[in-house]
């Protein structure tokens, strides 16, 4: 929990996580609590060493006690933790050892939860775009792990979320009202190698934004969404760039009488299933300007703050943090700032999955 300098209660809102998993040990996330609950986002990348060792490899020299630490900094009490970019399915077809480290990285996540309830929560991950193993962990992390919802990626190797292939997966956890984190992750593009545009910058600078909004359009348009009115999404940054495109696309849609575009799908439609279905985190640069596209479209009930840590360093964090304190009450009112910084984390964390 941390004191906000403008106001007299505490605590920042929800972001989510993702987390690292040495030996027997599992990651940490963070979720902030006093009269809240606040959820930080923890990114941590996944890579292959060899064939019968997976590890995970950070920003920067990442530790359980390090993460703790930030936690205690900042004032978070507890950490959901979740896999970000890349996921857990690093090579496009080598489905058999993606599922090994999706069932080792959750087996990781549930044991931290276990021994640390207070402290640590977690996402669980999916191998995507293996559907028939993902619809296995589902069940299997359900029934066993108890996790606080899953974390898929924007798209699994050029394939993204809203798109036919993986109708079976979005069924299962609407049947299970599951809580779903999407994270963003390399465009699909990028897979065209030295025809992929602008590969001179690192991706999360721009492209992670573009990618969730290619994803969060497709879950509107779709169908997806309308289909699965048990799920809760969560979309970070703000909703990258797809604020400013929600009404032209759902727009444009019945306007030219596009065959792909949901028949659900008007802007009206789609203003209120963003109130009602989505939340939205503050990770990232959302202060001052970013914030403003994202409230043309929801009320301050679905925001959540967000960290980023630790691809945002402590430092970094603080200061981000600072940014908030400084900004959020030229923006919401005292109810708003409650809801922002505590009550909708709360009222998130007690929603789970069946």
């Amino acid at each position: 929990m941390r004191t906000s300098s403008s106001s007299s209660w505490r605590a920042r809102n929800l972001t989510l996580p993702s987390f690292h998993c040495p030996d027997e040990a599992g990651p940490p996330a963070t979720i902030a609590r006093a009269e809240s609950v606040l959820i930080s986002v923890s990114t941590y990348k996944l890579t292959s060493q060899s064939s019968d060792k997976l590890v995970l490899t950070l920003p920067q020299k990442w530790s359980e006690e390090a993460h703790l630490e930030m936690m205690d900094k900042c004032n978070i009490q507890k950490a959901i933790l979740s896999v970000s970019s890349p996921g857990t399915h690093l090579q496009k077809n080598e489905d058999a050892s993606a599922v090994e480290l999706t069932r080792y990285c959750n087996d990781c996540a549930a044991n931290m939860k276990r021994t640390s309830p207070d402290r640590f929560g977690f996402w669980a991950s999916l191998p995507l775009p293996d559907v028939e193993a993902s619809l296995k962990e589902i069940s299997r992390a359900s029934d066993e792990l108890n996790p606080d919802g899953f974390a898929l990626l924007t798209n699994h190797h050029g394939i993204y979320l809203g798109q036919p292939e993986f109708d079976p997966v979005f069924a299962e956890l609407n049947r299970r009202h599951a809580t779903v984190f999407i994270h963003p992750t390399m465009p699909c593009h990028s897979h065209g190698g030295s025809a992929a545009p602008m590969t001179q910058y690192p991706a999360p600078m721009f492209e992670f934004f573009f990618d969730t909004a290619r994803c969060l359009l497709n879950l509107l348009l779709s169908g997806t969404v309308a289909r699965c009115p048990n799920i809760t999404f969560i979309i970070p940054h703000c909703g990258g760039a797809a604020p400013p495109l929600l009404r032209r696309c759902a727009s444009l849609g019945p306007m030219l009488n596009i065959p792909t575009v949901d028949k659900n799908v008007t802007y009206d439609w789609v203003r209120e299933r963003l109130n009602s279905q989505f939340y939205f985190d503050s990770a990232g640069f959302s202060f001052p300007e970013q914030i403003h596209g994202l409230m043309q479209h929801i009320s301050a009930e679905r925001m959540l703050y967000g960290s980023d840590f630790p691809f945002t360093p402590t430092p970094a964090v603080a200061a981000l943090a600072k940014a908030h304190d400084e900004h959020v009450p030229g923006i919401f009112g005292e109810e708003g700032q409650r809801a922002l910084y505590a009550e909708n984390a709360k009222r998130l964390l007690e929603k789970k999955t069946i």
